[in-house]
């Protein structure tokens, strides 16, 4: 037989649990998954060809001009307000730091998610807008089902909201030299510094 004083106590522990339960279960749940702001994934995969249109009005045939050469792919439009201005700024960062080395050894590529608004002349006045050294940094459009043909070929969603406003994968890919898709940083948060440590590397394997 259990005493009066054993029974409230008792009572009393299961209150507390009780109340304790909901912050002990949350403890152990894990929390849903939040996109990796700077992912790196190594891939090992053909880079896609295609031929585009440069800032000057020019094709650019990526079998002859990605050749040889590692290359650093991203995807932005002019009138972006969000994080394609970070990719431009990064790019030109990473410009600057291979200044050092060979410009015949590396190319940047910035190509547009919005062919609508994105013409070679706009894309030119970009490009100067962040002191893009057009030797070794292409800015590419095209038309609508060329570009849709590219974006599908690199994994790129796009999805137009509005005239001048575009949602799209956030994708950064490094090219080596021989052609093979072998890094892809995916969000807005790498820097200049990741990339570039990639880039010499690549470099140095493909010499």
């Amino acid at each position: 037989m259990h005493s009066k004083f054993g029974n409230s106590r008792f009572g009393a522990l299961v209150v507390v649990l009780i109340a304790l339960l909901p912050v002990t279960l949350a403890a152990h749940v894990p929390s849903p998954a939040k996109a990796d702001p700077a992912r790196r994934v190594a891939v090992n995969f053909k880079a896609p060809r295609f031929t585009l249109i440069d800032q000057d009005g020019k094709p650019f045939i990526s079998e002859s001009r990605l050749r040889g050469k590692v290359v650093a792919i991203n995807f932005i439009y002019t009138t972006c307000s969000d994080v394609c201005p970070l990719f431009t700024v990064e790019f030109a960062r990473l410009q600057r730091a291979l200044k050092s080395q060979s410009r015949q050894d590396f190319l940047l590529v910035s190509i547009t998610t919005d062919p609508e608004i994105d013409s070679p002349k706009v894309l030119k006045a970009y490009a100067q807008r962040f002191d893009a050294d057009l030797q070794n940094w292409a800015f590419l459009t095209g038309n609508e089902s060329q570009m849709k043909e590219v974006w599908q070929a690199f994994g790129v969603k796009v999805i137009r909201k509005d005239r001048g406003l575009v949602q799209h994968s956030s994708l950064t890919t490094l090219i080596d030299t021989q052609g093979t898709r072998r890094i892809n940083f995916f969000g807005s948060k790498w820097q200049a510094d990741h990339l570039l440590k990639d880039m010499r590397a690549l470099n140095e394997i493909g010499r």
